[in-house]
């Protein structure tokens, strides 16, 4: 008789064993599509960069991805035709709410208002980037109405 008590035993342990892990594999997954719908209805605001070189005509970019490389390297977000610029030159990340400009070591380093960047740097609406002597002028409002003979210098 003890035989058969061990059995039930170890057939109750082996219940409550699977019982738990089918709970927690329950538990994840409630968790995983919790933090999936959270994620899906955060938006990253468009950023929209209007991009001078010299004397041509300006080029308006937008974007909505997270992260934007610019440089000479025709694979980057931002490919510039200026000798002044390196090949990966600069970044642009949106992390914590903000849109962020990182420098890439380049070597004639990057300026944010006339300033050259040493850190990630927060953009706000209206920043002049310098990469060489490109310029790229910085809007995060997703409309931008700008002609392409407008001047984008900076008014007094």
């Amino acid at each position: 008789m003890s035989g058969v008590v061990v059995l039930v035993l170890r057939l109750l342990l082996v219940v409550a064993l699977y019982g738990f892990l089918g709970w927690a594999l329950l538990t994840l997954w409630r968790e995983i599509n919790r933090l999936g719908i959270s994620l899906a209805g955060r938006r990253i605001p468009a950023l929209n960069l209007i991009v001078r070189h010299k004397q041509a005509p300006p080029i308006i970019k937008n974007f909505t991805q997270p992260s934007i490389t610019i440089g000479r390297d025709p694979g980057c977000d931002i490919p510039l035709v200026d000798d002044t610029v390196s090949t990966r030159h600069a970044q642009l990340v949106y992390h914590h709410n903000q849109w962020w400009l990182e420098d890439l070591a380049s070597t004639n380093g990057t300026m944010l208002n006339h300033i050259i960047i040493t850190m990630p740097t927060v953009l706000t609406a209206g920043d002049e980037i310098r990469c060489g002597d490109t310029r790229l002028i910085v809007n995060l409002s997703s409309n931008i109405h700008v002609s392409p003979t407008q001047r984008l210098e900076k008014k007094p």
